[in-house]
């Protein structure tokens, strides 16, 4: 991290709190059940939970954008939700922690997701999936596209977050590239592993390397097969950046025409991935719509990622804990 300037990288989260972002993707509600085991139960092999406490928190397309206004950004947010107590719930929360909640349209054809999660003694025992898997309608997609439309001179990036559950479809997509690019804004993609054709001509792309191997057909193993699933992305895809997530060895950054860049983890201590990769590219893309340079934004969301996973469930960060990591990787 030599070429990097503490005082710099100060000075571009400064500018967070200018920033304009606007997320659009699944919009999920994750509920978290909080509670202890001593027992197994005498109906079948699994554990008994006590419940102690439960709570709710924004998730997938969501929780982009709780990271982003939690550090400071401000933030729209674009999907759907049912027309059910869940998703009113969704909303609440949002509008709570300060995101704009204009571009969430009710569906009433299709319930809001949730994902519940049972945790016990720090671990997790089991997940709960509720969720439509099938394409939003097309009166729903008109609602997202208009309200995209109607935002894309006043924002500085646009983050497409795809979980899967159908928001982020090939129209939507081909709409988004084709608007950011006339009106010169960053648009980066947190995939799915199944959708990678979908985001051709998109700036930066920000896959883990489980969907970036499962994209370009082989195995990454090594430096070697790493570089060159990185190379291939960026030329099957047409991108600026590919931003490809490691785990616990940190993540490394391809550019065209440019050396792979390779960041090592800052995480003391992992106590839970749950929704890092939703802190890379909020932090990511926050940077580079406050003017950080490619390097500088991956290692801006580097140190991010690096706190939320040593915080138990899905979280986020703040600036002032931020600058605390920041300062203590980069010298100068």
């Amino acid at each position: 991290m030599k070429f990097l300037n503490f005082a710099r990288l100060k000075s571009v989260v400064s500018r967070f709190s200018q920033a304009k972002v606007l997320v659009v993707g699944d919009l999920i509600l994750d509920e978290f059940i909080w509670g202890k085991v001593s027992r197994i139960s005498p109906e079948a092999p699994v554990p008994v939970v006590w419940v102690d406490s439960e709570n709710f928190m924004p998730g997938g397309a969501s929780n982009v954008a709780n990271n982003i206004r939690s550090l400071g950004g401000e933030v729209f947010l674009a999907g759907v939700v049912g027309d059910d107590t869940r998703g009113q719930a969704l909303r609440d929360l949002l509008k709570q922690k300060g995101v704009n909640c204009d571009g969430v349209f009710v569906d009433k054809k299709r319930p809001t997701t949730q994902k519940t999660r049972v945790i016990a003694h720090h671990q997790q025992v089991v997940r709960i999936d509720r969720e439509e898997l099938e394409p939003v309608s097309d009166e729903a997609l008109d609602h997202i596209l208009g309200f995209i439309r109607g935002k894309m001179k006043e924002i500085d990036a646009l983050i497409i977050e795809d979980y899967g559950k159908g928001v982020v479809v090939p129209r939507l997509v081909r709409e988004i590239v084709r608007l950011a690019k006339a009106h010169k804004k960053v648009i980066t993609v947190d995939p799915k592993e199944t959708h990678f054709s979908y985001y051709k001509g998109v700036t930066t792309i920000t896959p883990n390397h489980h969907e970036a191997a499962s994209a370009v057909g082989f195995a990454i193993q090594d430096d070697f097969t790493l570089e060159k699933a990185g190379k291939k992305l960026l030329d099957k895809l047409k991108a600026e950046t590919v931003l490809i997530t490691l785990g616990e060895n940190g993540m490394c950054l391809f550019r065209q025409g440019k050396a792979p860049e390779k960041i090592p983890t800052v995480a003391q201590e992992v106590f839970d991935v749950s929704g890092a990769g939703d802190t890379v590219i909020g932090a990511y893309t926050l940077a580079r719509a406050s003017k950080a340079s490619p390097p500088e934004a991956a290692h801006i969301s580097n140190c991010a990622a690096g706190i939320v996973v040593g915080k138990v469930g899905v979280a986020v960060t703040t600036q002032e804990e931020l600058l605390k990591r920041i300062k203590k990787e980069v010298k100068g």
